[in-house]
């Protein structure tokens, strides 16, 4: 049966990164039950809109985003386990590019001597026809790899498949290319995926923002628990990539309708600002620059 709505666009130590020639696991690892020690003391993200947060929350109430709640999530199994709660920064502006991301936050991530730094990226690239894919896979391959030489894990993820939206399905090739690539480098420097790509539960508009683009906060909370995984650690929640009930299909009228007002609210704006090389993080400032403890709380709540 077709889905109410389309696709969208779009345990005392953890696990080494699983080598990119395993088989994908057929079902969900079981949830943690017991406390497990998680040897990450100072977690710093980097990145663009997707790690900000948008759209867990708004700019006025605050933004989460899977880097908050998997933060949280890591705080909690700590603090189970006796330990004190991760400290915690976030540097990622919306927005940003590739070269912007590493160019202007990897060095002031580093300077906070984190042990486990994310770093996600390309997405905002890939969405532009004359992009540069393997410049992009060179760049993070460095970035990577300059985290690591500091004794750094490096947590990194891929995209979901845009094979199913309107427009953005156009990007399918870079995107893959991208993404694939991602694999490789983890493979090469030893480090974490948080795979996107193949999480189901992202084949479902209800996780999706109005733009297409951004994620909600059920969305989020998915992303997080699939970052517990990537990381070789029980998920908090183990159906974190079932889809949520079905609904009733859109009549063709409401259809219509959805993808005229989301040409108009989010595709023109986006190419308006793009021609005008203008970007929705212009002026501003990370949301969270200094590490600090980030209280508990499994990701299993949409809260």
């Amino acid at each position: 049966m077709p889905r109410a709505l389309p696709n969208p666009a779009m345990p005392a130590e953890p696990a080494p990164p699983t080598p990119v020639c395993a088989d994908p696991p057929t079902e969900a690892p079981e949830p943690i039950h017991a406390p497990v020690s998680v040897p990450w003391k100072r977690y710093v993200a980097i990145g663009d809109s997707f790690s900000e947060g948008l759209w867990d929350g708004d700019d006025q109430s605050g933004l989460v985003g899977w880097t908050d709640r998997l933060a949280a999530a890591l705080s909690a199994r700590r603090v189970a386990a006796g330990q004190e709660p991760i400290e915690y920064a976030n540097l990622a502006i919306r927005g940003k590019l590739a070269r912007p991301i590493v160019t202007e936050q990897l060095r002031p991530a580093l300077a906070l001597k984190p042990d486990l730094v994310s770093i996600a990226c390309g997405g905002n690239d890939t969405l532009r026809v004359a992009t540069d894919v393997d410049a992009i896979v060179a760049l993070l391959d460095r970035a990577v790899a300059a985290i690591r030489r500091t004794g750094a894990d490096v947590l990194l993820a891929n995209s979901a498949d845009p094979v199913e939206s309107p427009l953005i399905r156009l990007t399918r090739g870079r995107v893959a290319l991208l993404y694939t690539s991602i694999w490789s480098i983890a493979r090469r420097h030893g480090a974490y995926v948080a795979d996107l790509w193949g999480l189901g539960a992202l084949k479902d508009w209800d996780m999706w923002a109005r733009d297409r683009i951004h994620l909600t906060s059920e969305g989020h909370r998915r992303v997080a628990n699939a970052a517990l995984v990537g990381l070789g650690l029980g998920p908090d929640d183990p159906d974190f990539d079932r889809l949520p009930p079905h609904r009733p299909r859109m009549t063709a009228e409401e259809w219509a309708r959805w993808q005229f007002e989301w040409v108009r609210g989010d595709v023109i704006p986006w190419a308006v600002r793009h021609a005008k090389h203008q970007s929705t993080g212009d002026g501003r400032l990370p949301k969270r620059p200094t590490p600090s403890p980030m209280p508990p709380q499994p990701a299993t709540s949409g809260a």
